[in-house]
């Protein structure tokens, strides 16, 4: 309930925004820039981002996209025009890869030659040893 508190604060009603930004804006965009605030002004609502140094002047040219883009996602004409606010974004944390489920994979499954990216072998792996695990408790 706090975070619902700190969101509503910055005039976000719907944090939606700002959680699922990077899938809003784009990972560029999202690498770029962050909304901190919401507000709404005398000619609608204006949506302020923090840019990193220089990031500012290139992303003020994406502004008419990236409103329709935000529009479009919250399902009305809720951002007028965007205002920036230069400074440096703290970075990100990735959130841990889950650990593998237990279980072995059988030498006969086909997983085991896969040779493609190591995320997606890795999250194949997982799978047969769930589905293993699953089977091997009479699901």
């Amino acid at each position: 309930m706090v975070g619902n508190f700190a969101f509503a604060r910055a005039g976000f009603s719907d944090p939606a925004l700002v959680l699922r930004w990077e899938e809003i804006a784009g990972p560029e965009t999202a690498r770029l820039a962050r909304p901190i605030r919401f507000s709404q002004g005398p000619s609608g609502g204006v949506l302020t981002l923090k840019a990193e140094s220089g990031a500012a002047l290139f992303l003020q040219h994406e502004t008419r996209s990236l409103c329709e883009r935000i529009n479009t996602y919250l399902g009305r004409p809720a951002v007028a025009r965007l205002r920036f606010v230069q400074g440096p974004l703290a970075a990100r944390a990735t959130p841990p890869f889950p650990a593998p489920p237990p279980g072995s994979i059988p030498k006969a499954d086909p997983v085991l030659r896969y040779k493609g990216p190591e995320r997606l072998k890795t999250a194949l792996q997982n799978l047969a040893r769930a589905r293993r695990s699953r089977t091997n408790m009479g699901g």
